[in-house]
């Protein structure tokens, strides 16, 4: 046990089969703050408990009752996790992962570059999720970001935007994104126009008051949110009326942000992250055929860099209930949903890349037309590159010093 925690078990009852394992836990530290960590408890060919090591705050709260104030008794704790078992976990089916591609065999990722990139000051904790980056990593992302804009510019014709960090709340909800993933959002709020509120909350902080607290009382509705995604912004841009005949392409790179709770591990998984997306917007066909070859350029650029890795139908990480685990299982039994994974450590890897078919469900939220009254409806597609993904993995297989760096992408840059 962790100094300063304790810990708690959790019987599951049925037992969750261990094809599972990995969903639940992606769900565990999402079910309550007072969870620090915890292991699965086998038996078999089945998980049948779960540890939960709890701060020693939430383990005395979880030694009382529930609460008003959002903290968890035991009962509490085990009531949410089993909910979490039986909705978000084995409601969920789990067909065998189809590979669709797989690069080229190449050496396992260099061991410890993650803590080499923190100890040279290229990387720099600044808060949790939080990664600040300096070079030689920061020219890496922007010269990995350029072949992949390159590329959807000259095979495509995709138009660039800039689109601004803040997203209004609306267009979230317009899709029904904070339905199926409640747990990512991140929002943004603002004090009350209201000089007395001004005043009022500047008392409180005189008073002593912390500052979240002051906040809640003064602060406004959240109708703005951090983005989660880029591909939002172009299906608000494009939001009711007629799409332009032409079929278009639309890319942008930009600031995305997930809460990932204690989930958060070196620059795999953070709450502020950078993603160049590009957008495909137009006929069925016309739309596939787009992403298919977006694909298998994406495929040739890997084996180009020697970044081994595959491509796999996979589904997101929905907030279950009856509507989303029907639209996980459809994800992965139409492969509307693939994922570029590269290796990052031995028996690790993340996923880099996603390729998306929406079908109309886009164009048909957002109120997106097609150009002429004969033709068919709009259908969407968008492809998403998480940038600091791709520079890790780049650098768990190539090393941090540019000079073995293939493909030109170190030229002049000294580690």
């Amino acid at each position: 046990m962790d100094s300063g925690t304790i810990t708690r078990r959790v019987d599951l009852d049925p037992p969750v089969p261990e094809e599972y394992a990995d969903e639940l836990s992606a769900r565990v530290f999402f079910v309550s703050p007072a969870i620090v960590g915890f292991s699965l408890v086998r038996s078999g060919s089945a998980i049948h408990a779960v540890d939960l090591r709890l701060s020693e705050d939430g383990a005395n709260d979880a030694d009382g009752k529930d609460s008003a104030n959002g903290k968890d008794g035991a009962d509490g704790l085990e009531r949410k996790l089993r909910f979490v078992v039986a909705n978000d976990v084995l409601a969920q089916r789990r067909p065998e992962p189809k590979v669709i591609w797989r690069g080229r065999d190449v050496p396992a990722p260099r061991p410890g570059v993650y803590d080499v990139l923190l100890e040279r000051g290229v990387a720099v904790e600044t808060g949790e999720g939080q990664v600040a980056l300096a070079e030689p990593v920061l020219t890496l992302m922007d010269r990995l970001d350029a072949r992949v804009r390159d590329l959807v510019v000259r095979e495509f014709g995709a138009r660039e935007y800039r689109y601004p960090t803040l997203l209004p709340t609306a267009v979230l909800g317009r899709c029904g994104y904070y339905r199926s993933f409640p747990q990512l959002m991140m929002f943004v709020s603002r004090l009350h126009e209201d000089v007395d509120d001004y005043r009022a909350f500047l008392d409180d902080l005189s008073d002593g008051r912390k500052l979240t607290e002051a906040l809640r009382g003064h602060s406004g509705d959240p109708d703005l949110s951090l983005p989660p995604t880029m591909c939002l912004y172009t299906y608000h841009q494009f939001a009711d009326g007629p799409l332009d005949a032409s079929a278009p392409v639309v890319t942008s790179r930009g600031k995305s942000f997930r809460f990932e709770s204690r989930y958060r591990r070196s620059l795999e998984r953070l709450w502020d992250f950078t993603i160049r997306e590009t957008v495909f917007l137009g006929p069925r066909d016309v739309v596939l055929e787009r992403r298919r070859r977006l694909m298998e350029r994406a495929f040739a650029l890997m084996d180009e860099l020697d970044l081994g890795g595959r491509c796999e139908v996979a589904n997101d990480p929905f907030f279950v209930d009856a509507a989303t685990a029907q639209r996980a299982w459809s994800q992965q039994m139409l492969e509307l949903k693939y994922e570029l994974r590269l290796p990052v450590a031995d028996g690790r890897d993340v996923s880099v890349a996603s390729f998306n078919f929406h079908d109309t469900f886009f164009a048909g939220s957002f109120g997106i037309a097609p150009a002429g009254p004969d033709d068919g409806a709009v259908h969407t597609a968008c492809a998403g590159f998480g940038l600091e993904r791709l520079a890790y993995a780049f650098v768990c297989r190539h090393g941090p010093d540019p000079a073995a760096w293939p493909g030109g992408l170190g030229e002049g840059l000294t580690p």
